[in-house]
């Protein structure tokens, strides 16, 4: 090839490299700045949010009338006062149960005492029976037999009841959870600590000790 050629196809080829270069800052031209198109799209995406939502309220939202309403107040009066009544019945149930209860425990503490008084009341009529045949007796011994039978009925009575005696014997070891020293003797034949003299019997109330019973303890 000659030079002159060569020096042809040169041209040429920077001709060809103009003409792509003016092409492309044509196109650079014609673009939108990235900061400008970010700002569009944002106006748009704005646009079709508030418009859904519009939409959106539009179609869900019920319509909401004044006779609507007077009709939900009206049930809720009703509602109310049927609660309210309600409530009134319970508290005037509760305090009659209280009064009924507080009576009932009233009548427990005066009355506690009505099967124990009706067991003792036939013991009274025989007492009443000897003491006014005592003035007219000649034997004393038909006397004596009858205030054992006396004696008897009110220790049945007492039974009844779950009251038991503390009757301790001569000789018997001294307890302090029933028995009571009045006081102490020397007594020559009888072990100390042991029960020489009975003074007064004991008496227990369904197991528990409700007198102890007195006594006198050999030294």
């Amino acid at each position: 090839m000659t030079g002159k050629r060569q020096i042809k196809v040169k041209q040429e080829e920077v001709e060809q490299e103009g003409d792509i270069l003016e092409v492309e800052d044509q196109i650079t031209d014609t673009e939108v700045d990235p900061a400008q198109n970010e700002m569009i799209q944002n106006e748009v995406a704005s646009e079709l949010t508030e418009g859904d939502a519009v939409e959106v309220k539009t179609d869900d939202t019920p319509d909401v009338t004044i006779e609507s309403l007077s009709e939900q107040i009206e049930a809720l009066k009703t509602s109310a006062a049927d609660s309210l009544d309600k409530a009134i019945r319970a508290h005037a149930e509760l305090d009659n149960v209280r009064k009924r209860a507080t009576r009932d425990i009233e009548n427990a503490h005066k009355y506690a005492l009505d099967k124990f008084i009706n067991e003792l009341l036939p013991v009274l009529d025989s007492m009443e029976l000897g003491i006014n045949a005592a003035d007219n007796v000649e034997d004393v011994s038909s006397l004596r037999e009858g205030m054992d039978l006396t004696m008897k009925m009110f220790c049945s009575s007492l039974e009844k009841s779950g009251v038991s005696p503390v009757d301790p014997q001569k000789g018997d070891k001294f307890n302090p959870d029933l028995h009571e020293a009045v006081t102490m003797q020397e007594v020559d034949d009888a072990e100390s600590g042991t029960i020489v003299v009975i003074l007064q019997k004991g008496y227990e109330l369904n197991g528990r000790l409700i007198r102890p019973a007195k006594v006198i303890v050999a030294k």
